[in-house]
């Protein structure tokens, strides 16, 4: 796929995994490690429990596929060696602190002087510039800052995160996405640019828009264990089973709302509720609790018979059934349940690759994509330190994969200008990575029909706390800049329609379960015939074959199929899962990268393809740390509170105030003398059993209960600046309204007010900036607002023929 292409990869932990998703794209990519060799080495868990260059499963997670050579870029002499690699390279990747790599003479403009065609793309935790933009910082203070950490855990409790770190990896599924955005426009112009990614707007999807929230005059969501708090009503997503717990799509409004009428029903069946309960309007059980006809305990009643429906069934039994009654309803996976997964072993999802510390062969993520011209091949063993050096600075100079200039055409206003998008996708996955095209300059076709809307038009927050489908902010900031037709998919002359515009189209990309596309004829062999270079990518939660290939559902579901949910909480509660439709935020990127790396192809070839992306197996690589230490050791991963492999003392701490949280996470040795400074307490510096990790580690609740007690006696706000003064890793917890007032997040225009015709209109930037060519965001669409225009001006269609499909009902 992406063959022709050199990256350099300068990453740590903080970005290795854009240059691994690469690297499985096709490209090839170069880890350029430090003499000591790249800090991800030194992470946990290892093969065994015990550390070695070569023993670090997070390292071998993200590094399979890359060469490895050794660079001291503290030297001339190394400089003057990454300056010369660069010269011929496509891409570079670096997650320094921001001005690390300019105070090197290695920073993009440097770099740009050297070869204008190179991409340079920097991964931070901030982004480079601003006033956070050189905070210390780790996973757990940049989930912190991104209001995703506020939403997870019990309400009694502080907020948890996952025990795998994630908000790094999603900086990094962005950046690799942002880096075939600027090749793709490198292709039109001949010149690189320098992309900016800050985990924090990145991890910041993972909120489903209710960051918004405050803007629009919604309700700001709380957490509560394994679902949130909506106003008066505790969403519950998480139901015990006999042997386990499964997360159930348990909520209202009109495409989820029947689901939970067919759960009530089965509850009723089974003598768990009585038909008054079971008959309830469960499409807008919400507003019927708010304007005071139902009561909260009504919903309480309900969840109640949910729990003893579940009770009483295994997660298998559950699964069968929801498969037959079509509900919302999906196990609770661990890791080892994972790599037991039967859809998983008919897809073929995994690879073996041989560990060389193991030495054997084992278990790993494979392709996170299938392509159908142009599959992806499993990865090698990660390499050792500075494998191939001397190979690679043997070569002779290599010149990056540029049209000449004499090929040159022109240069673009935005990255993707000229690309024509067909988007039948709805909700949340498939959305957002289209807005990310449109923002860029395609041009986008979105297709909805009253008949059957896209469920994201029901999602709160919503504008003045209001329901209606032109009143989502969460719809909003998903579909921006999109252009929509109005077109009944099940009326027989939408075929038509359809297939004029594939002819228009250079991508269709839709989020139907698999049988939906084929059953309007309209899947990748019927559109092929009418274009044969179109791409089509087609994401649901678990493919587009196997036994489960039927099941639908949201991201909660995926989450749980993929063992997220098992990774959050307390060990003594049920799991408290990531918010909401956890695997929409992680496979969106995912999504994004395979559809621009096929279209990559395409340019250069003039092939299309059919790009199948299950967001289940697509999550699952932001699990391959937890998915190896079982492979590897026998080891399940399972929650932990905050607690953290390397780092003590790490956790959420009280602050002054009603559910007002810091982060802390003290990230070496160093912090920890700095830490024990700003809370006054040269004791704990004294003490010779503190000052390594390890002797933190083995006290860490009593090193947690010291901090407590001097977070409790201040202010979030006022506890952040005086760790961050002193050098500490630190944020307060941020929900909705301290996101709006973050100086961070304003300096970035991260929320935009746009000019609406009709309200109030807020949606969230492009999550990575674009130094030359930079995104543009767009207005939402009302429903079928374009359709008209569509049909007229980019179909050609006659007045008469347009008044023909409205008068028979086809453009409903």
């Amino acid at each position: 796929m992406l063959s022709p292409y050199r990256v350099l990869d300068l990453t740590d932990e903080r970005g290795h995994a854009a240059g691994f998703l690469l690297a499985a794209l096709g490209a090839e990519v170069i880890a350029v490690e430090p003499p000591q060799g790249s800090p991800a080495r030194r992470l946990g868990p290892f093969v065994d429990g015990r550390p070695g260059s070569d023993r670090s499963l997070t390292h071998f997670a993200y590094n399979r596929g890359k060469r490895s050579i050794v660079v001291d870029l503290h030297t001339p002499g190394g400089r003057e060696q990454l300056l010369e690699l660069a010269a011929g390279a496509d891409v570079l990747l670096e997650s320094a602190v921001p001005g690390t790599m300019a105070a090197l003479g290695l920073g993009p403009d440097a770099l740009a002087a050297r070869n204008p065609a190179l991409v340079y793309t920097s991964i931070s935790a901030f982004g480079q510039d601003g006033p956070k933009a050189e905070w210390p910082a780790t996973d757990l203070t940049v989930l912190a800052s991104s209001c995703s950490l506020a939403l997870n855990g019990d309400s009694d409790r502080p907020p948890v995160r996952l025990v795998v770190p994630q908000a790094f990896t999603m900086g990094s599924a962005v950046a690799a996405c942002a880096t075939l955005i600027a090749l793709l426009e490198r292709s039109v112009s001949g010149l690189g640019q320098h992309v900016d990614v800050a985990a924090q707007t990145a991890a910041m999807l993972a909120v489903q828009a209710s960051v918004l929230a405050e803007a629009v005059g919604s309700a700001t969501i709380r957490r509560t264990a394994g679902g949130a708090r909506a106003g008066v009503l505790d969403l519950q997503l998480v139901y015990p089973a006999a042997d386990g717990h499964v997360s159930i799509t348990h909520v209202f409004g009109p495409a989820i709302g029947p689901r939970t009428a067919a759960l009530m029903a089965w509850a009723c069946e089974e003598g768990h509720c009585d038909e008054a309960l079971r008959d309830l309007d469960w499409v807008n059980f919400n507003d019927l609790v708010e304007a005071g006809v139902h009561s909260v305990e009504t919903w309480e009643r309900a969840k109640a018979a949910v729990t003893a429906l579940t009770r009483s069934h295994t997660k298998a039994e559950l699964l069968a059934e929801a498969m037959r009654r079509r509900l919302l309803i999906a196990p609770i996976a661990g890791m080892d349940d994972v790599l037991a997964s039967e859809q998983l072993a008919h897809r073929r999802f995994f690879d073996e690759v041989v560990h060389p510390a193991a030495g054997r062969p084992v278990q790993v993520p494979g392709a996170f994509a299938k392509f159908s011209r142009t599959p992806l091949a499993p990865l090698a063993a990660a390499p050792g330190p500075g494998a191939d050096t001397a190979a690679v600075l043997a070569e002779p100079p290599r010149r990056p994969a540029v049209p000449a200039s004499g090929a040159v055409a022109s240069r673009p206003h935005r990255a993707l200008e000229g690309l024509k998008v067909l988007d039948f996708t709805w909700s949340i996955a498939g959305p957002h990575g289209v807005r990310t095209l449109a923002d860029c300059g395609a041009t986008v076709v979105k297709i909805e029909s009253t008949t059957k809307p896209d469920a994201a038009r029901g999602y709160r927050p919503t504008y003045g706390n209001t329901p209606g489908s032109e009143n989502s902010a969460l719809f909003d900031t998903m579909n921006a800049g999109k252009r929509s037709l109005q077109l009944d998919l099940n009326h027989p002359d939408a075929r038509g329609v359809v297939l004029d515009l594939v002819r228009w189209a250079d991508v269709v990309i839709e989020s139907f379960s698999p049988r939906a596309m084929r059953g309007w004829q309209l899947d990748y062999e019927h559109l092929r015939a009418v274009n044969p270079s179109i791409v089509m990518v087609s994401t649901c939660l678990t493919g587009q074959d196997g036994p489960m290939a039927s099941f639908a559902g949201y991201g909660n579901l995926a989450a749980a199929l993929a063992g997220f949910y098992g990774l959050a909480g307390w060990p003594d509660r049920f799991p408290a899962g990531p918010f909401g439709a956890y695997t929409d935020y992680t496979s969106t990127h995912l999504v994004l990268a395979a559809t621009l790396a096929a279209l990559d192809h395409r340019r250069r070839t003039g092939e299309g393809q059919h790009v199948d992306v299950a967001q289940a197996e697509a999550a699952l690589h932001f699990l391959t740390p937890a998915l190896l230490d079982h492979t590897v050791n026998g080891h399940l991963a399972v929650r932990a509170g905050n607690t953290d492999l390397e780092l003590a003392p790490h956790g959420v701490y009280p602050a002054a105030g009603d559910d007002c949280w810091v982060a802390v996470a003290c990230q070496d040795d160093d912090a920890w003398l700095r830490l024990c400074t700003a809370l006054g307490r040269a004791d704990l510096a004294a003490d010779p059993g503190l000052r390594d990790a390890a002797g933190r580690l083995a006290r860490r609740d009593e090193l947690d209960e010291a901090i407590a007690a001097w977070t409790t006696a201040r202010k979030a706000g006022d506890a952040e600046r005086l760790l961050i003064h002193a050098g500490v890793a630190a944020h307060a917890v941020n929900n909705s309204a301290e996101c709006l007032a973050d100086p961070q997040l304003q300096h970035r225009d991260h929320f935009l007010r746009l000019a609406h015709p009709d309200r109030p209109c807020v949606v969230e930037n492009t999550r990575f900036r674009l130094s030359r060519t930079p995104p543009e965001v767009g207005l939402p669409p009302r429903v079928g607002q374009h359709t008209e225009e569509i049909l007229r001006d980019v179909l050609g269609y006659e007045p008469g023929r347009i008044e023909a499909l409205g008068a028979a009902g086809a453009l409903r």
